[in-house]
């Protein structure tokens, strides 16, 4: 990151910190199955930046290859989520919206997987929604998954 910080955030105890030189950006929500597990939560709520304006600024998070695709970041110490990223150089950089210092920053604009959305959770009902591989263009990217989680 080579910009001044516009928004930050970081764990629950405080050992990893982020920041990122640009609003948080294509802010959702995905219920799909995977994000259910990896947070512990009915959805994960994410927001991005391009790579080049993210930046861990304190410590160092963990790292799972949740999948053949992506990786999720979490701190060692107190196991908050913080983060999930394609393993590819082009895509954004996602943090975990409620490890913002301010999540007012980031209204969510979509919810992904809600194929998957827990049945008795109402939730922005005025949100566009889309299922997992909705467009050709994801459902041959997300062929090629392989999923890590047992």
């Amino acid at each position: 990151m080579t910009h001044t910080p516009i928004a930050a955030g970081g764990c629950q105890c405080g050992k990893v910190r982020y920041a990122l030189s640009v609003a948080p950006q294509r802010s959702h929500v995905c219920h799909c199955r995977m994000c259910q597990r990896a947070t512990g939560g009915l959805f994960a709520a994410l927001a991005g930046a391009p790579r080049a304006d993210f930046a861990w600024t304190k410590g160092e998070p963990a790292v799972f290859a949740s999948s053949s695709l992506a990786r999720r970041a979490y701190c060692r110490d107190c196991g908050t989520p913080l983060s999930f990223s394609y393993n590819r150089p082009d895509s954004h950089f996602y943090i975990t919206i409620g490890s913002l210092d301010d999540p007012e920053a980031a209204p969510i604009e979509r919810q992904f997987g809600v194929e998957s959305r827990i049945s008795w959770v109402r939730f922005c009902p005025d949100i566009p929604e889309e299922k997992t591989g909705d467009s050709p263009q994801a459902a041959a990217f997300l062929a090629e998954m392989r999923s890590n989680q047992g």
